[in-house]
């Protein structure tokens, strides 16, 4: 595998793995439930799920990324399909971010968080150009 593609994708497995696990604990980081209405309880059980599906989803595409990139047992189209859903996962992310920005309480935060989206969903898409441009080998 092409080292630059080694590099780009550890970068990016990397930052959604550490999303994915800091994501775990956003919630009671930042008291999501308080601000849910004490007698929703159907609505506190969906957002924990839904945050937990998003949160392991994070790291396993991550872990993912990496084990198909540095494996050897990998293949092309392998690839090319996990690369292809985590570009449209980050740049769904990057585009939620600059449409309806988060952290719009401080511009710092606003635009790093734009600014990261950006490079993890660049890292993921320049792998995935160089892979999808590769000859394949004719035999």
């Amino acid at each position: 595998m092409i080292l630059l593609v080694k590099i780009l994708v550890g970068i990016g497995s990397s930052v959604s793995i550490g999303f994915g696990i800091w994501h775990f604990f956003v919630p009671k980081a930042w008291k999501w439930y308080s601000y849910i209405d004490i007698n929703a309880t159907e609505l506190v059980v969906a957002v924990r799920a839904i945050n937990v599906f998003f949160s392991l989803s994070l790291v396993l595409f991550g872990i993912v990324n990496i084990l198909l990139i540095f494996g050897d047992k990998s293949n092309r189209y392998s690839m090319i399909v996990m690369l292809v859903a985590t570009c449209i996962l980050w740049m769904t992310r990057f585009a939620f971010q600059l449409i309806y920005p988060q952290g719009s309480m401080s511009p710092v935060l606003q635009y790093g968080m734009l600014a990261a989206f950006l490079i993890v969903s660049l890292c993921y898409i320049i792998s995935l150009i160089i892979i999808a441009s590769q000859k394949i080998a004719s035999y």
